[in-house]
């Protein structure tokens, strides 16, 4: 509808502007009327070929409209299909990473355990050996 608009106002402002400039230019009547005749033969032309074209897009605004109303579920069901495909044929590499991060996770937890053990062992080591004695001891 906006478009149709758009039309109608483009042609009637072309058909006032060449009206405008047909009255205003100094003629005899006789030339006059022979050029209002010849104008206005081709403007009846030139709107007819506009309306011929303002068709033609209608008509090939349509035929895609009813083009994609049909293809696009179908894409997006191939996409949906394509999809669950990567999914499943991925899952098995998901898992096997998660089962790797969870043994790099335990090993971190050990060594970070076996760090704590080994700056006991060596803060043990550079006490004097009379706390030591007083650690020993006292844990009797």
């Amino acid at each position: 509808m906006k478009a149709s608009r758009f039309f109608l106002g483009l042609a009637t402002g072309v058909a006032a502007g060449a009206a405008t400039a047909l009255f205003s230019t100094p003629q005899s009547g006789q030339e006059f009327r022979s050029t209002v005749k010849s104008t206005s033969a081709e403007w009846k032309e030139y709107l007819t070929e506009l309306k011929d074209k303002v068709n033609s897009l209608k008509e090939s605004i349509n035929h895609l409209t009813e083009e994609a109303k049909s293809q696009l579920p179908e894409a997006v069901d191939g996409l949906k299909a394509s999809l669950e495909t990567w999914t499943e044929s991925t899952a098995p590499a998901k898992e096997h990473l998660q089962l790797e991060i969870m043994a790099i996770q335990n090993s971190i937890e050990e060594l970070q355990k076996a760090i704590s053990k080994d700056k006991k062992v060596i803060k043990n080591d550079d006490q004097p050996k009379s706390e030591k004695v007083d650690d020993d001891t006292q844990s009797a």
